[in-house]
């Protein structure tokens, strides 16, 4: 496969925007399971990680989603293309 970018500057910016959010969360629930006291206090650690567990999900989609776009676009010709969707499709059967 030829050059040209995994993700556009926007793309990485968006990600590692989202990144730093999932891991604020987790930080939340490391102290929410250090002061924890009460099933209530579990509770809320276990939903905190369900939310950062679908914000990371959601992180992994937009991954692809904007490598597909960016490295198909750049692509020099069909083959080209069609070969780096071929590797990012088997990328999400590896790890989705």
């Amino acid at each position: 496969m030829a050059g040209g970018g995994a993700l556009s500057a926007e793309q990485k910016k968006d990600l590692m925007h989202r990144l730093a959010r999932v891991e604020g969360q987790l930080r939340g629930v490391q102290k929410l399971i250090a002061m924890a006291e009460t099933p209530s206090d579990c509770d809320a650690a276990a939903q905190q990680m369900s939310a950062a567990r679908k914000a990371l999900d959601r992180s992994f989609v937009q991954l692809l989603a904007g490598a597909i776009v960016t490295q198909t676009g750049n692509a020099e010709d069909l083959p080209d293309a069609q070969a780096r969707a071929a590797h990012l499709a088997a990328m999400l059967d590896k790890f989705a």
